[in-house]
């Protein structure tokens, strides 16, 4: 075998290797992002809300919009889903489109932050 040859084998096997470890890296990660209608309504809720999300092992970024009540997310699907993120903010009286908080963990919020009721009672000072 000459140098040329030898030259041209080792650079096919090294880009063989390449495009193994390229589709192997790709492959074994779960990145995701989602939305979740998560309710409340000030910025205490929207620290709790965004930090909760972000203690989850697997969320790299958790942003929630007041005006909207969505929060965005970023995560590794291998990690966690949405469920584990609903069920977490629930746990800290956060309803969610997935899961309603314990009445008694939604009553221990600061005042500012009970949302239950709220567009009933503006309903209500609307026509009043």
């Amino acid at each position: 075998m000459d140098k040329g040859e030898t030259m041209k084998k080792l650079f096919l096997i090294l880009a063989i290797a390449c495009v193994i470890a390229a589709g192997c890296t790709t492959a074994n990660t779960g990145a995701a992002t989602a939305t979740l209608k998560v309710e409340g309504l000030c910025d205490m809720c929207k620290t709790r809300i965004e930090k909760t999300a972000k203690e989850i092992d697997g969320v790299t970024k958790a942003e929630w919009d007041r005006d909207t009540k969505i929060l965005a997310l970023e995560f590794d699907s291998t990690k966690t889903g949405l469920d584990a993120i609903s069920k977490a903010l629930a746990e800290v009286g956060h309803d969610t489109e997935r899961d309603k908080a314990d009445d008694l963990v939604y009553e221990e919020l600061p005042a500012c932050c009970k949302y239950r009721g709220q567009s009933e009672n503006m309903e209500h000072m609307e026509h009043s």
